[in-house]
């Protein structure tokens, strides 16, 4: 790993947590459970629609046994503001019987374990993992795939090649709040289609400053 990208890296994050201290995961949970599950709603949809859903969700299923001996089309009616309510229906009550079945009704604080969960990939799982467990992990989503190309960070497409490259750059303590950092700022000034360069307190080191403001 060049020195030049570890200092490069070095001074994107610590910008990042200046500008965004308080950055944390926006999904409301009490614990590794619901968290799974609000993370497993986030697809395609708002967090701020799931945290509109939830909690009237986690007061009707209090367990995971409750989620998993649900009636699938109440359970579907319940999440249906969320989007693609069948298939993440379908996601959670699966996932909740293994959980129940193969770990006693806790959700396994293992990558491992996580991913052998029904509609649970590498994003859920370090979410999971870093936010509920605190075991650091780097959370690749739309943002971070986004940020991490447009910054230099890297020059993968492809999320888990992303996940690997940030975790050879980022020491450990930081990777969680490296995905609630890019999060904040990709909402808010690195957005999709036209970025807010000229208001980015990054755009002296970040490679893509020049290009997107032609």
């Amino acid at each position: 790993m060049k020195n030049s990208l570890k200092k490069h890296a070095y001074l994107i994050f610590f910008r990042l947590v200046k500008a965004y201290p308080n950055a944390q995961c926006s999904l409301k949970f009490a614990n590794p459970r619901e968290l799974l599950v609000s993370t497993i709603l986030s697809a395609q949809c708002t967090d701020k629609r799931v945290n509109q859903v939830t909690p009237g969700l986690f007061k009707k299923y209090a367990s995971a046994k409750a989620f998993a001996s649900a009636d699938i089309d109440e359970l579907k009616n319940d999440i249906r503001s969320t989007g693609f309510y069948n298939h993440k229906a379908k996601s959670i009550q699966q996932s909740m019987k293994t959980i129940v079945e193969k770990h006693n009704g806790n959700v396994p604080d293992t990558l491992e374990d996580l991913l052998k969960l029904n509609g649970v990939g590498r994003k859920t799982a370090n979410v999971v993992l870093g936010d509920a467990f605190g075991i650091p992990g780097v959370v690749v989503d739309t943002h971070v795939k986004r940020l991490s190309n447009r910054m230099g960070l890297t020059k993968n497409s492809d999320p888990e090649k992303i996940e690997q490259g940030l975790i050879k750059i980022f020491p450990p303590e930081q990777w969680t709040l490296l995905g609630h950092l890019m999060i904040d700022h990709g909402r808010s000034i690195c957005i999709a289609r036209k970025p807010k360069c000229n208001e980015c307190f990054l755009n002296d080191i970040c490679p893509s400053a020049e290009i997107t403001q032609r």
